[in-house]
């Protein structure tokens, strides 16, 4: 039998885990699909984060760089989430600058669920014990 090992747990990283969690209730009750794109966007973000205060972050010089660019490296198993979330920070950043017109309904509902299946991978791959149970709030698209 095979036992998966986990580096230990930080208290940041639970927090981070515990953040990313509020942020995903933010998204949930949020009135418009700019303010759940963005809290989803942040909550997948805070996952990512608790990814890092786990596995430890390369050391590298030179340009600052962003916890999707950073995370494949420590993470193998998230690139593809890596680039998907980085894919979407442009749109999180026009949100936060006022645009209103960059994110429908179905794109923020879409981005909520993604927030929330990552982050279940993410408590997986780190290995938090009880993790909080899913919202289950939002149908999948039919």
């Amino acid at each position: 039998m095979t036992t998966i090992t986990h580096p230990p747990l930080t208290a940041s990283s639970l927090e981070l885990v515990d953040r990313a969690h509020d942020s995903l209730v933010e998204a949930l009750t949020a009135g418009v699909p700019g303010e759940r794109y963005v809290a989803a966007h942040l909550a997948a973000l805070r996952a990512a984060a608790a990814v890092l205060a786990v596995r430890g972050r390369p050391t590298r010089r030179g340009r600052p760089r962003s916890v999707w660019e950073v995370l494949p490296s420590v993470a193998p198993e998230l690139g593809e989430w890596a680039t998907f979330f980085d894919a979407g920070a442009p749109r999180r950043a026009a949100v936060e600058a006022g645009r209103d017109d960059v994110v429908g309904r179905r794109e923020a509902d879409d981005l909520l669920r993604d927030a929330e299946t990552f982050l279940r991978i993410v408590e997986s791959t780190i290995g938090v014990p009880h993790p909080v149970p899913s919202t289950g709030a939002l149908p999948l698209p039919t």
